[in-house]
């Protein structure tokens, strides 16, 4: 047993709760370092015995951050189980509010989440080490990313009628068309937006080559990596095939998302609630991987839209060609995911069929019982919904993997490495702490997908030695 414990309670910048504990030895370095998930979501057992078809409302609500990836991943499902298949103008709709989805929600971490640590140092002070000091010191920039997010959430909203958990996506395809105002609308913003994400783009790489050494160190460490994939091995974030690549790039595996129970197994530690999803042929632990931005730059060969591509070019030539395994660098990687997405929602906004009226394939309720698996790329990762129905349509089976919980043993790991880097036990500092904690937000992790908490979530720290005595606090 360790002779002392730091806890970090709850991790803060990123959305739910989660707590660290790190375990040092006598000498009050750091030991053994825990990523700990406590609560527990039971989404898929309440859900049993509801019409599938209520799904896409359902199970938005698992959160307030990243619905319409639920929302779409549910969708998904659900075209399985009533088996239809959406038409192309239905396909693009959706593909638009995801995209929305992206801006809104990699727009908020950049500017709202990380830019604290990055513009204002891990070593400020915690006071001003927020939003609130990021709007102080650039308020220019500021209004950048509250204009960048507000443009996100517009296509959302001018889709789905609401801004959070909105009503689109119906078994078959979607529920409304495009209203040529509201395409207009938002096609008169584009270019204002695209060059925020410019901006965006420089600040990550201008912080990058200010702090190479550290970038390549931070919680750096070889994996498998996980995304979808076009048949060219392309980006895609709506829809594709999952292709796993190991830590030198190779290619371990490629399959349809209905298969993922073939090949992706899911690992339980008893000291947290999350579990941890690893590819099966591989085994525990080795088939452990990561998803989210680094993810699926490191898995993908291209990315079909031009910016976004050059940028994709300069992050490959990071490692020479092999996958960029820096934690740090998920912020670049997203950086190059938010132009994307502000490229793709402007193709889709000038397609014609996104105009169209033709939004539905209705389901036959002669076709069941059935089953679904929708598979998506959410903003964090590989979004897994697999249900199964009785005969009158009634869900006897829903399966989850969500995005944040495919990096939970990449997390875990990211924490401890920075804590044995920069935690010393002997002489506790905020500033520590705050490294373990931006190892964790790399990942943006979003633990209300698999977790449910209420309440505020103050920040206490105590280091107690073995016999419980209480050696040092520090809140906030």
């Amino acid at each position: 047993m360790s002779a002392r414990k730091i806890t970090i309670e709850p991790v803060t910048r990123i959305e739910g709760h989660g707590r660290v504990t790190i375990h040092l030895n006598d000498e009050g370095k750091v030991d053994q370092t825990f990523f700990h998930v406590d609560e527990f979501r039971g989404l898929e057992k309440f859900c049993e015995g509801r019409p599938y078809f209520e799904m896409p409302q359902i199970t938005q609500r698992i959160c307030g951050i990243c619905p319409v990836s639920h929302h779409l991943a549910a969708a998904k499902a659900c075209d399985g189980v009533a088996r239809v298949e959406p038409t192309r103008p239905a396909k693009l709709l959706r593909e638009l509010i995801h995209m929305g989805q992206l801006i809104q929600s990699h727009g908020m971490h950049f500017f709202h989440l990380a830019a604290p640590d990055l513009v204002l140092g891990f070593d400020a002070d915690p006071a001003i080490r927020n939003v609130v000091g990021i709007i102080r010191a650039n308020p220019a920039l500021a209004l950048k990313a509250v204009n960048l997010r507000r443009y996100g959430q517009q296509i959302i909203e001018r889709l789905g009628g609401k801004r959070i958990h909105p009503s689109f996506a119906v078994p078959g395809g979607v529920n409304a068309p495009l209203d040529p105002k509201d395409r207009d609308a938002l096609l008169s913003e584009f270019d204002a937006m695209v060059e925020i994400a410019k901006v965006a783009v420089g600040i990550g790489k201008g912080w990058i080559e200010s702090n190479q050494a550290l970038v390549d160190s931070f919680a750096s460490f070889p994996s498998n990596y996980m995304g979808l994939v076009d048949m060219e091995g392309g980006l895609q974030l709506y829809d594709g095939e999952i292709r796993i690549k190991d830590a030198e790039g190779r290619l371990v595996a490629q399959f349809k998302p209905e298969h993922y129970l073939s090949h992706v197994g899911e690992h339980v530690e008893s000291w947290s609630f999350l579990k941890f999803p690893f590819y099966r042929k591989l085994g525990w632990p080795n088939g452990t991987y990561r998803v989210g931005p680094l993810g699926r730059m490191n898995v993908v060969d291209k990315i079909g839209t031009p910016l976004a591509n050059e940028e994709l070019k300069l992050f490959k030539g990071i490692n020479g060609g092999r996958p960029v395994e820096g934690s740090l660098y998920y912020h670049y990687a997203r950086l190059i995911e938010l132009v994307y997405a502000l490229e793709r929602a402007g193709e889709l906004l000038d397609d014609p069929d996104a105009m169209s009226s033709d939004i539905r394939t209705y389901p036959s309720a002669a076709k069941l019982p059935g089953q679904g698996v929708g598979v998506i790329e959410a903003p964090r990762g590989t979004l897994f919904h697999d249900y199964s129905t009785d005969e009158d349509g009634l869900l006897t089976r829903v399966n989850l993997i969500v995005a944040t919980g495919n990096n939970n043993w990449a997390m875990h790991t990211a924490a401890g490495m920075v804590a044995k880097s920069f935690v010393d036990g002997n002489k506790l500092t905020e500033g520590m702490l705050n490294r373990v904690e931006a190892a964790i937000r790399c990942y943006d992790p979003c633990l209300s997908c698999a977790t449910h908490a209420i309440g505020k979530m103050p920040l206490e720290v105590t280091l107690i030695a073995a016999d419980g005595t209480v050696l040092d606090r520090i809140s906030r």
